[in-house]
């Protein structure tokens, strides 16, 4: 006499799960590389094989196209800039980084809007060339998410940064972003032990330019340097075992301490 299926009392069969043995009827078998396999046991595979998905070193799930979100910031970053140039300084007004408008206007968009706005030609593409010669490295390592959260962190540690110390200036560009992934940059390679002197180079000639030409807003690159240091620490030495509550709450962490700098900066301008 043949067992019933497992899922079907009264329903006869003759085939097992090659994996459980269990009895499974027509309806509940799918064919596998060798025999067939019960609904329990296909299921059971697939959970293994999402929870088993390759990840990098940090954590990210790793992709096939390292550079996808790269690419959508720098398309995001020149669509802006075209609605800028047909727009003129009526659109650029409305969507800069100035302190007054964010504390005063409680304008708190300026902050992050002002990282994807540029009007000089010259301006844009040293910015986007600096973000396709670091984003597409930083996203293959982190993941995409871990290396959107750095990039929108420390554009927005840069914005923070600004209020804090001008409410007057008037100030633009991806430059505190891009100083953030610099920063992680250097934290990548210390932590994987590579040779620090050229990005380090890099950092000087940058900083230097930073302080010696008096039309850059210092602040946006400091503070972006610092927020992207930051949360790049946060990612590369949490520990295996508690890797994603750590980098979770170094984010969190940051996140907190960039809006704490705006609110105690935006209350002071409107003492």
């Amino acid at each position: 006499m043949l067992p019933d299926c497992y899922r079907h009392p009264g329903r006869e069969t003759g085939v097992r799960c090659s994996r459980c043995e269990k009895p499974v009827c027509p309806e509940c078998r799918v064919e596998a590389a060798v025999g067939f396999q019960c609904l329990d046991c296909v299921h059971e595979g697939r959970a293994a094989a999402r929870v088993s998905a390759p990840r990098t070193e940090y954590g990210g799930q790793l992709v096939r196209d390292g550079a996808l979100v790269t690419k959508l910031l720098i398309a995001a970053n020149l669509v802006v800039w075209l609605l800028a140039f047909t727009g003129g300084d009526a659109f650029v007004a409305r969507w800069i980084m100035q302190g007054d408008a964010v504390a005063v206007s409680h304008q708190w968009y300026r902050m992050i809007t002002s990282v994807f706005l540029h009007q000089q030609l010259l301006h844009i593409a040293m910015n986007m060339w600096s973000l396709w010669v670091l984003g597409p490295y930083l996203e293959k390592v982190l993941g995409r998410v871990r290396f959107l959260a750095l990039y929108l962190l420390s554009g927005l540690g840069g914005s923070a940064l600004v209020l804090a110390t001008d409410s007057k200036a008037m100030v633009l560009g991806a430059s505190g972003a891009i100083f953030g992934l610099l920063g992680a940059v250097i934290v990548v390679h210390r932590h994987r032990g590579y040779q620090l002197g050229p990005i380090m180079a890099v950092l000087v000639v940058n900083l230097v330019a930073t302080f010696s030409l008096g039309f850059i807003a210092w602040q946006a690159h400091i503070g972006g340097l610092v927020v992207g240091t930051l949360i790049a620490a946060g990612y590369a030495y949490a520990p295996a075992a508690r890797r994603n509550a750590v980098q979770g709450l170094a984010v969190v962490l940051v996140a907190a301490l960039v809006a704490g700098v705006s609110l105690y900066a935006a209350a002071q301008i409107t003492l």
